[in-house]
């Protein structure tokens, strides 16, 4: 067997055989499938992360109530006022691994900016109670931390909803339906970094394959199809570097956006420390879509 073909079956490898343990979970029931995707895609972290010190003076914790929580659910989230009582707030979004206290890092920095922050853990995450995720379950989630923050802040052109990895599609659910649903309840803005076009594209692009993988998927993810419905400015940015995460989907995110929007491609970041990494450049972009604190 030539090399060639050697490297090739190498790389393949993975790919046939990530494809074929979902084959044979097919006769198990597409309930069975289901659980066992959404496990993949929800690799949540429990505990308290390690590099988790607690939490900084000013932050609060809350419980957001809902009635489309059970007696066994619950949404804890944390809520960090800023220093100017005029100050834009900010919905935080985290991706499908850890709970927010792997999160801190980066609501520190967006604190530190200037804006409010109301932070979420979807259900099945940190102190949050509540079964496995879905793709259903935490744009719920999203929906009733939203109802929440608009509470807090009156101000709709003041209303902005970041989105981290997976937390960027949730952002981008989130950020279609506002203008929709209740005038009352819109958004001044958008900010996806670090997300990704689908689901099935992210598998496609991790497990290296050309295999029709959406075709075995329940849980879509699919923002491509929706960004251009968001009303609002927006901003994507992207590390360079990034290696779970390829920059290009957020190309292609930004290309299907409507305007206003902004594009930030980050040099050296990698998937967590854009923020870090884009120094006054990330206030600059967002200040382009009068998103920015003066």
């Amino acid at each position: 067997m030539s090399p060639s073909w050697i490297a090739l079956l190498r790389r393949r490898r993975l790919s046939l055989f990530t494809l074929a343990c979902l084959l044979v979970l097919l006769p198990i029931g597409c309930a069975k499938l289901e659980q066992t995707e959404r496990e993949l895609v929800f690799r949540i972290e429990p505990g308290t992360a390690r590099w988790f010190s607690g939490l900084p003076a000013g932050i609060e914790e809350v419980q957001l109530q809902s009635p489309q929580l059970t007696a066994e659910e619950s949404l804890h989230a944390w809520w960090w006022p800023a220093a100017r009582a005029d100050a834009p707030t900010l919905l935080y979004l985290h991706g499908s691994r850890w709970n927010l206290t792997g999160q801190l890092f980066r609501i520190e920095q967006l604190h530190a900016m200037g804006f409010a922050v109301l932070a979420v853990d979807y259900r099945g995450f940190g102190q949050s109670r509540g079964q496995l995720p879905s793709e259903r379950s935490v744009y719920q989630d999203a929906r009733i931390a939203w109802q929440h923050l608009t509470r807090l802040q009156p101000e709709p052109a003041k209303r902005l909803i970041y989105g981290h990895s997976l937390g960027g599609a949730v952002a981008i659910h989130l950020a279609r339906e506002p203008a929709e649903a209740d005038a009352t309840a819109q958004a001044g803005g958008m900010i996806v970094e670090s997300s990704f076009t689908n689901l099935a594209d992210v598998a496609a692009a991790v497990t290296r394959t050309r295999l029709p993988v959406h075709w075995l998927l329940s849980q879509e993810f699919d923002s491509l199809s929706k960004i251009a419905e968001v009303g609002m400015p927006v901003l994507i940015a992207h590390g360079r570097d990034d290696r779970f995460i390829p920059a290009r989907f957020s190309e292609a995110l930004y290309a299907a956006a409507s305007e206003p929007k902004q594009l930030l491609l980050i040099d050296g970041a990698n998937h967590n420390n854009g923020l870090r990494m884009a120094g006054s450049s990330y206030r600059q972009a967002l200040q382009a879509l009068g998103l920015g604190l003066n």
